[in-house]
């Protein structure tokens, strides 16, 4: 257990729709950091993120969100910060070093920007049934992928020789893209750079959904 949390403290609790890559994203990063977690999945379908006591929680009636006795967070890039910053045991999974800092922080902008606009929106439409432009999401994810598979051919990390929240914040939806009806076959370095992080210390998997048929 991570010597930060005390083991008289309760699980952090943490609201989710388990087939969500954002809140695998936190998920990910609770795991990372050794810290105990209890999930609450929220039955969306029949509104669960708008009741009023979740609202409170989460004002945007989103997932994922967290109450780490008492402190309430919501918006998962947010949430990983939060919890690195509050619970990391001498890891730097945010450099202080401000050119690597600043780096990572970009590739938390690529988590929200082309990531969710690609990749998380590709798997929106397979998996959900999303009213989303599926040629334009991707258009995007082609555009991603080609930029990320030189990236990775250089460096065994987003931001670098080492795992840091780039790479929590990126994993889920690439991972999973296949769900989205976009192989990963050509694309053998993000491969690797998703199976060097399946191999860290702690790792937790996301369920996996059906691979739809490709025409």
């Amino acid at each position: 257990m991570n010597a930060k949390f005390s083991t008289k403290q309760a699980p952090i609790k943490l609201y989710r729709n388990p087939l969500s890559g954002h809140c695998h994203r936190v998920e990910l990063m609770l795991a990372f950091l050794n810290l105990p977690y209890k999930t609450i999945d929220l039955d969306m379908m029949n509104g669960a993120h708008k009741a009023p006591d979740y609202l409170t929680i989460s004002p945007f009636g989103q997932v994922p969100a967290i109450d780490d006795n008492g402190t309430t967070l919501s918006d998962s890039n947010a949430i990983i910060t939060y919890l690195e910053k509050k619970y990391n045991d001498g890891y730097e999974w945010m450099p202080q070093d401000p050119i690597q800092a600043a780096e990572v922080q970009r590739w938390l902008s690529v988590a929200a920007g082309e990531i969710a606009y690609g990749p998380c929106s590709v798997r929106l439409v397979k998996l959900f049934g999303m009213d989303i432009n599926y040629d334009v999401a991707k258009q995007k994810t082609d555009a991603l992928f080609s930029i990320l598979e030189p990236l990775l051919k250089n460096r065994d990390f987003l931001a670098g020789a080492k795992i840091t929240l780039a790479d929590v914040a990126g994993y889920s939806y690439i991972s999973h893209v296949p769900e989205g009806g976009v192989s990963l076959e050509p694309y053998p370095a993000i491969k690797a750079w998703l199976d060097r992080i399946e191999k860290h210390p702690g790792f937790v998997g996301m369920e996996r959904s059906p691979i739809p048929d490709v025409a």
